[in-house]
């Protein structure tokens, strides 16, 4: 599957949006990059267009989506019943690598895909190696026996401890590294910073 290899930070300072990660330039330099990056972020009101580009761009870049997959994501939630922008999130916020990243299991979504990718995780005991696949209620997300002891998992879950904390959506055993999706998360249990109706109407034109 293909994914953005360029500079992380790049994107960090273009979207305005922190990686979360320590040496993030994102407050040292709120600005875009480029020599023409302070001018930019001094220019005049952004159309209407460019305010729902702009909220599209921050979520794929949050979630490691490239544009096609992105797409095919709100087109299978307009098709869902309900709220598309709700049914977007929902499905952004299942993704397997998410699941992870949400449980402690990886200091970062990219650290988790990357786990995933490597066979380091089973979802109700099989082992499973796409990133995308959709977690749904009642399973179980674990660490293969073989990868329990992995530094990076160790790492991060030490720091998910002090740093983050687990969603009301998510279970999780620390003892014995297995999780589970207790139910479907609602509005009000995701980013409250998201605006996706924005993204709707983006989509919408």
């Amino acid at each position: 599957m293909a994914r953005y290899t360029g500079p992380a930070h790049r994107i960090c300072r273009r979207e305005g949006q922190s990686c979360g990660k320590i040496n993030c330039p994102v407050e040292r330099k709120p600005y875009p990059p480029g020599q023409h990056g302070p001018a930019h972020a001094r220019r005049r009101k952004q159309s209407d267009y460019a305010v729902q580009l702009r909220e599209k761009q921050r979520v794929k870049m949050r979630y490691g989506l490239l544009e096609k997959q992105f797409r095919r994501l709100f087109e299978h939630a307009n098709n869902r019943a309900g709220v598309t922008g709700e049914n977007l999130l929902v499905a952004l916020e299942s993704r397997l690598d998410n699941i992870v990243y949400r449980m402690g299991f990886a200091k970062t979504r990219r650290q988790a895909r990357q786990l995933v990718n490597h066979r380091h995780f089973e979802v109700n005991g099989s082992s499973v190696n796409i990133p995308s696949y959709s977690v749904k209620t009642g399973d179980q997300v674990a660490i293969r026996p073989k990868s329990k002891d992995l530094s990076v998992v160790e790492v991060a879950l030490e720091e998910a401890g002090t740093k983050r904390r687990l969603p009301e959506w998510l279970v999780l055993d620390e003892k014995n590294l297995i999780g589970r999706m207790a139910r479907t998360p609602v509005r009000t249990d995701l980013d409250a910073s998201i605006n996706e109706q924005l993204i709707v109407e983006l989509y919408s034109k």
